[in-house]
């Protein structure tokens, strides 16, 4: 008994679900929603990740080995051009400074020794008191003497500048990295570990990829005959944050790379974004977010298009209200609209649902309501 109660309750729950097109006689002309195709204004939103970059990041490396005998900053630290970082110790290269003066001053008095020899064998010569020969030996002790000079100048040189290099300085202005070596560490040039890493983030860099298609996709909204005109038209680009956040101020993109990567394919464009308060810093992750408007263009929405086989179809009515199924060519997709490349023109009618079982060469009655088309105008599609 509760079984035929149970089937009943069904039977009656599906009679009432039934669409509207149930009732209608064996093989009426089904009502169906159509919209007519106009052009709109539009503008898509394309998100591609980043990875962003200070505009000058440094790894900071010590140019002499020794004991880091000082720290003058420490992690995250905004430093300036010029500013003294580290201090290693000196003694070592003081001293081999010392020696080289030293050596210099002993060169120089050899210098101003052979120089009087000279002088005392000239008139000597010149009176046929002494050989030629003594005086041509002076003369080459003197030239000898001048070279070691000249030599041991440049012993004192390198000894000074190993002894600056004691005092390691920023090259830049920025921030300061982590500090991974303490005070008393040993350190040298060929340590596979830097100082620290020093981030002039006052603007940042946001590098992003571009498919082979995309690019190309990209390159033909744009006017101009080189790609440094086309960046000239772009118009400013957003960043949005990994918590979704926007950051307040907008970037440009101002770079394209010179070749695609063969490994995946893509070509890399980096956004420059203003950053003087220092919120962004090297590392940070986001998405740059791209506005394109589109001057008549014909967007539809997605649920009224059927994917088969990587083709995009819509099916279109003509002025009998017959329904053939079109494939379609599209050139932006959103979350739930298509910008349409071509396949359909303005003027002409597609079916916005229903159409699943519809066999091409059918009749249909169009729905009349509101036009859709007038819905999509001035939409702003997030790709």
């Amino acid at each position: 008994m509760k079984s035929i109660i149970t089937l009943t309750l069904i039977a009656l729950f599906a009679f009432g679900c039934a669409d509207k097109n149930a009732g209608a006689p064996a093989g009426a002309p089904a009502t169906l929603p159509v919209m007519e195709i106009a052009y709109a204004s539009t503008s898509t939103e394309t998100e591609y990740p980043v990875a962003i970059q200070g505009k000058t990041d440094v790894e900071i490396r010590p140019q002499v080995s020794g004991t880091l005998d000082q720290i003058f900053v420490d992690e995250g630290a905004y430093v300036t051009a010029g500013q003294s970082l580290f201090k290693i110790n000196e003694k070592p290269y003081r001293e081999q400074y010392n020696n080289a003066s030293a050596s210099l001053n002993a060169a120089e008095a050899a210098v101003l020794n052979a120089q009087l020899e000279v002088e005392k064998l000239t008139p000597l010569v010149a009176n046929k008191v002494v050989s030629d020969y003594q005086l041509k030996t002076a003369k080459a002790n003197l030239a000898i003497a001048k070279a070691t000079v000249a030599q041991t100048k440049a012993t004192v040189g390198s000894a000074q500048i190993n002894l600056g290099y004691t005092i390691i300085k920023a090259p830049v202005s920025g921030y300061i990295g982590r500090l991974p070596k303490k005070q008393g560490s040993l350190i040298s040039p060929a340590d596979p570990e830097s100082l620290t890493t020093l981030s002039d983030t006052k603007d940042v860099y946001a590098y992003f990829s571009l498919s082979e298609n995309e690019f190309i996709n990209f390159k033909s909204l744009y006017k101009g005959n080189t790609l440094n005109e086309k960046l000239k038209g772009l118009a400013p680009v957003s960043l949005v944050l990994s918590d979704d956040s926007v950051y307040p101020q907008q970037g440009k993109i101002d770079m394209i790379d010179g070749q695609f990567d063969k490994t995946t394919g893509a070509i890399t464009m980096r956004a420059t974004f203003p950053n003087a308060n220092g919120l962004l810093r090297s590392g940070n992750t986001g998405k740059v977010k791209i506005s394109i408007q589109h001057q008549n263009a014909i967007v539809i929405p997605q649920d009224a298009t059927v994917e088969i086989q990587d083709k995009v179809y819509v099916f279109l009515v003509d002025k009998k209200n017959a329904v053939t199924r079109q494939p379609v060519s599209v050139s932006g997709k959103s979350g739930t609209t298509y910008l349409i490349k071509d396949g359909i023109s303005t003027g002409d009618r597609i079916v916005l649902k229903g159409f699943e079982n519809l066999p091409d060469g059918a009749t249909i009655i169009p729905e009349s309501g509101v036009s859709e088309q007038a819905k999509q105008k001035k939409t702003v599609a997030k790709l």
